[in-house]
């Protein structure tokens, strides 16, 4: 297995301009990972420990409807970022994910960054501001998939 390096975060979009020292210690939460086509990565509601930045692959994330079953409300691939609610209480998922082709990825531990951050409020802040703006655009994407996926009320006869 490759040892994940700062310079090989450094690399990555999501962590871009990141302090050295920063990178590194958050290099030794990390380790290179595959996950095979069709693998549920992440179940909704299940605790949440661990993110992932995409390297090659594509998924799929998903929401549990009250119909049953799942919709897809965003795919994203290569230079994404799968996970942020391990830093966010009650750390359980709110998406579910599947691996929709071969994925290679980061893997963090979360409970080891969470507690990187509390030792370096800067570390966690800066961490906290970049899944915050990740968490942002992704609900907005889901709002616009719900509303494509919903039919509209019919307005009162008068």
């Amino acid at each position: 297995m490759k040892t994940i390096t700062a310079a090989d975060l450094a690399r990555e979009s999501f962590l871009r301009g990141m302090r050295s020292a920063d990178l590194a210690r958050l290099a030794t939460t990390a380790r290179a990972t595959e996950i095979p086509a069709g693998r549920r990565i992440i179940a909704e509601s299940e605790p949440a420990e661990r993110f992932w930045l995409i390297r090659a692959g594509t998924v799929a994330l998903d929401l549990r409807v009250p119909e049953g079953g799942t919709v897809v409300v965003d795919t994203f691939g290569p230079g994404s970022v799968l996970g942020w609610s391990w830093l966010f209480r009650p750390y359980r998922w709110r998406f579910g994910a599947t691996a929709l082709t071969d994925v290679e990825a980061i893997e963090f531990d979360g409970r080891l960054v969470r507690t990187l951050c509390a030792v370096d409020p800067a570390l966690g802040y800066e961490l906290t501001r970049r899944f915050t703006e990740l968490v942002v655009d992704r609900l907005q994407v889901a709002q616009l998939r719900l509303l494509e996926n919903s039919r509209p009320v019919p307005a009162p006869q008068p």
